[in-house]
């Protein structure tokens, strides 16, 4: 259900990370409690990016004294503005997740230079110490390793060697995925093919079904995506008998045939951590990124469309990427044949910020 109203949840239990009392605001040292307000541009249950953030939200309800104060579809204009200072000046809001890309510049920006003493973090990783307060920051699960597991599995419960994949936006974030998943599925299965399609936004269900359908039609029988919400792709696929992976939450319920897992984002990790850090008060860190290794990513459980194969493959390469194993291994090259590194690319090699390719494997392009 869509909630007009912003939501309070109060809290109950735990914690796990950890600014100096002397740097905490006045209000949180001195009632003891902590609250927390996160922005969402979508709907909380969205099946997909928003959702993510608010099943992380929930796992603050178990901290004793902690607060959450949510506001859902709250558009990337002044309208965050107005959100984040209500849930400062009326709620008392010592921290603010603002979850959504187009929230950082200006305005996450404009408001951790107005409320010095207030903790802002953004999940990319747009801060830069250089030009930015330092009240801000960001925080990213590298679902890239979730994607690649994705790929394995794809690779393994495909019969006609053609996936499709439908993503948002050619940016370095989504081209990533897009790549780690590719290579997951070459890895277990070198004949096949991901098949892209680029809908241009983060939520476009219209476009999202008539890709859907395209690929189907050209013979796909896997699809993945990374666009905010894979409700309507995941139920696409399902009612064209066609199997699927999941992307930033569990979409498993949406297709009981087909599913075969998913990559999820476990916003929780963070979200309780920080509380934990302030409520000992102790500093928070400006950037804080992880994988499987840090509790960061997840893979949803295995659904109806993952072979046996599939199944044990993916859980072997879970392993390899919490010891830290690479999957990017060199040398690797672009669909158009252009060496990208002789090198093996490590898992949280800066680089990957900056990914503006494809891999082979992939048919399709970023223009």
């Amino acid at each position: 259900m869509t909630l007009s109203r912003r939501t309070l949840l109060k809290g109950a239990g735990l914690g796990a990370l950890a600014l100096s009392a002397s740097a905490l605001p006045f209000r949180a040292r001195a009632a003891g409690n902590l609250t927390i307000g996160l922005i969402y541009v979508g709907p909380r249950d969205d099946f997909g990016w928003n959702q993510a953030h608010a099943v992380g939200a929930a796992a603050l309800k178990s901290i004793p004294g902690v607060t959450v104060v949510e506001e859902e579809n709250v558009p990337e204009t002044s309208a965050v503005s107005k959100t984040m200072e209500s849930m400062i000046e009326l709620d008392g809001a010592s921290l603010l997740f603002p979850t959504s890309f187009g929230y950082f510049d200006p305005f996450m920006i404009d408001a951790a230079k107005k409320y010095p003493d207030v903790e802002f973090r953004h999940p990319t990783s747009l801060w830069d110490p250089k030009k930015h307060p330092m009240n801000l920051g960001g925080y990213f699960c590298y679902l890239d390793q979730a994607h690649y597991v994705n790929g394995i599995a794809a690779g393994l419960s495909t019969s006609t060697n053609k996936i499709g994949y439908i993503a948002a936006k050619p940016i370095a974030l989504v081209l990533r995925n897009i790549n780690a998943f590719t290579t997951g599925v070459r890895k277990v299965n070198p004949n096949a093919e991901v098949r892209l399609i680029i809908t241009g936004e983060w939520s476009l269900p219209v476009r999202e079904a008539e890709a859907a359908n395209a690929l189907a039609d050209a013979g796909c029988d896997v699809i993945a995506c990374h666009v905010d919400s894979p409700k309507v792709i995941v139920e696409t696929a399902e009612k064209r008998g066609v199997k699927s992976v999941g992307h930033n939450a569990d979409q498993s319920s949406l297709a009981p045939k087909g599913f075969i897992t998913g990559a999820e984002l476990k916003w929780g990790t963070v979200y309780t951590a920080y509380a934990d850090l302030l409520t000992k008060g102790e500093k928070l860190p400006n950037e804080n990124y992880g994988g499987y290794d840090r509790d960061m990513v997840q893979s949803t459980a295995f659904g109806a469309g993952a072979s046996e194969e599939a199944k044990k493959a993916a859980l072997a390469a879970i392993e390899e990427l919490k010891a830290g194993k690479p999957y990017f291994v060199g040398p690797i090259k672009s669909n158009t044949g252009k060496l990208i590194s002789a090198e093996t690319i490590e898992l949280y090699d800066p680089s990957l910020w900056g990914t503006d390719y494809l891999v082979e494997g992939v048919v399709g392009s970023i223009t």
